[in-house]
């Protein structure tokens, strides 16, 4: 019998390490749902559209630009978890888009407001802070660089 527990264990021991080798660092990615990565193909190729934010050389992931964000209001990039607003006339701030409550991303920027659809707490485009519960802390505090009329995460 020890010599079957013995082969069944490397066996095992010998799948795991095959499992393993497949998930090494090839560049490829994580495996995760498909977003892009730093390096890959589907990074923004076209530099001359005159909609595609450019982010300066050495700066975070490009997000919007600066015409894109409303005075009073903001918008929701799902994708990098984050909400950029502009609660005063050239004055660009960015948050979290994971609600503090239970997690649920935010899903708009409206009336002075960033709103999360799961139970409906909101939080003040100026500062992130709770205006309606039943969320009780403020959304963090993201940074973010405004470069010309390119707005990129730090």
């Amino acid at each position: 019998m020890t010599s079957h527990s013995t082969s069944r264990r490397t066996v095992l021991f010998a799948a795991a390490a095959l499992t393993t080798a497949g998930c090494g660092s090839d560049g490829g990615g994580d495996g995760g749902d498909g977003g892009t990565t730093a390096g890959t193909p589907e990074a923004p190729e076209a530099p001359d559209s005159p909609d595609a934010p450019e982010s300066p050389e050495g700066d975070g992931e490009a997000l919007a630009r600066t015409s894109e964000i409303p005075v009073g209001g903001g918008a929701v990039f799902a994708e990098e978890k984050v909400v950029v607003t502009q609660p005063t006339a050239g004055e660009f701030k960015a948050f979290s888009a994971v609600c503090t409550h239970q997690g649920c991303l935010v899903n708009k920027v409206a009336d002075g407001t960033i709103d999360c659809p799961c139970h409906g707490s909101k939080f003040r485009v100026a500062d992130g802070s709770v205006v309606t519960g039943p969320a009780t802390r403020p959304l963090p505090a993201e940074q973010i660089i405004v470069s010309g009329e390119t707005i990129s995460l730090a």
